[in-house]
């Protein structure tokens, strides 16, 4: 039974609801990050730079983790050099992949994006082959971000392949931008959603190129629980997205006007999402409950 779970980036937005989430579950939790600690939800507290692969073993050797959640990565590539970038998310996962194998650790979580598929910071449009997206999607990406996270999941591949010395257990969270209730709020309840309107937004771009999908922390933090408590053998990739659309527009307009060139599968719901969370499920037991529209 996994006992102890370790949390790099544990200071973040997410990593601390992470911390709240796997405490309230009865786990003993470790925060590793860098600098000081700005979180009151861990048990333990290592600092920790996941670029330092001996401060990654050490920390993860002290910390006695039964498990493993990777969050301790860039959240965007706006403010360091691509090679720094690159680094955060391929190099990190990289180390803790290596230190968890070694020391016996048998499962972990690595946080992904949507961003290994080609969206979210791309500059050109998403190439999509078929909507609803799932794991099985060729995968795009021309950015140092979405590289980096491309080469996290081909890592843990390869860990996954590796006879002895290896996390028995490895999940890649392909996550999209993950809200909370105020943040919900404020970006989606107060405002237009409508995709005249949005087309008029600084961030439209960005929205399109991650096909509109969020999910809320709760959601996110429960998957993460999930993954952490999973008893497969290998690496499995798996997507994250609440059950709708951040648009008010009714997805089979979004798409075509879009994604006309994508194949379209089945969208039952007038705002289903077109991120495909049909593994998560059948994996994991997890579908996503809460969706903005509940605000209203």
């Amino acid at each position: 039974m996994t006992e102890t779970v370790a949390v790099t980036g544990g200071n973040g937005r997410v990593g601390r609801a992470v911390l709240a989430h796997l405490n309230e579950a009865g786990y003993r939790t470790v925060n590793l990050s860098r600098g000081k600690q700005s979180e009151e939800e861990s048990d333990d507290y290592l600092t920790t730079d996941t670029l330092d692969a001996g401060e990654v073993y050490g920390s993860i050797a002290k910390s006695d983790a039964d498990a493993v959640v990777h969050l301790g990565m860039l959240p965007t590539p706006d403010a360091t050099p691509g090679f720094r970038t690159y680094e955060s998310n391929a190099m990190s996962s990289y180390h803790v992949l290596e230190a968890a194998g070694e020391l016996g650790v048998d499962r972990v979580a690595l946080a992904s994006s949507f961003s290994a598929m080609g969206g979210g910071f791309e500059p050109e449009p998403i190439t999509v082959d078929y909507l609803p997206v799932d794991e099985d999607h060729r995968l795009t990406p021309s950015t140092p971000y979405g590289m980096g996270k491309q080469a996290l999941e081909v890592a843990a591949d390869g860990f996954a392949r590796r006879p002895d010395d290896r996390p028995r257990t490895i999940t890649s969270l392909r996550f999209p931008w993950v809200v909370d209730d105020e943040m919900a709020r404020e970006t989606f309840v107060e405002a237009d959603r409508t995709l005249e309107r949005l087309r008029e937004s600084e961030h439209f771009s960005t929205q399109r190129n991650t096909l509109f999908s969020y999910v809320h922390v709760s959601d996110a933090v429960d998957l993460v629980r999930r993954a952490v408590e999973a008893d497969f053998d290998g690496h499995e990739r798996v997507w994250l997205s609440a059950p709708d659309t951040s648009a008010q527009t009714p997805t089979r307009e979004v798409v075509a006007e879009l994604y006309p060139d994508a194949d379209l599968r089945d969208l039952d719901d007038e705002y289903a999402a077109l991120v495909d969370t049909g593994k998560a499920e059948s994996l994991f037991g997890w579908t996503p409950e809460w969706s903005w529209r509940d605000l209203n």
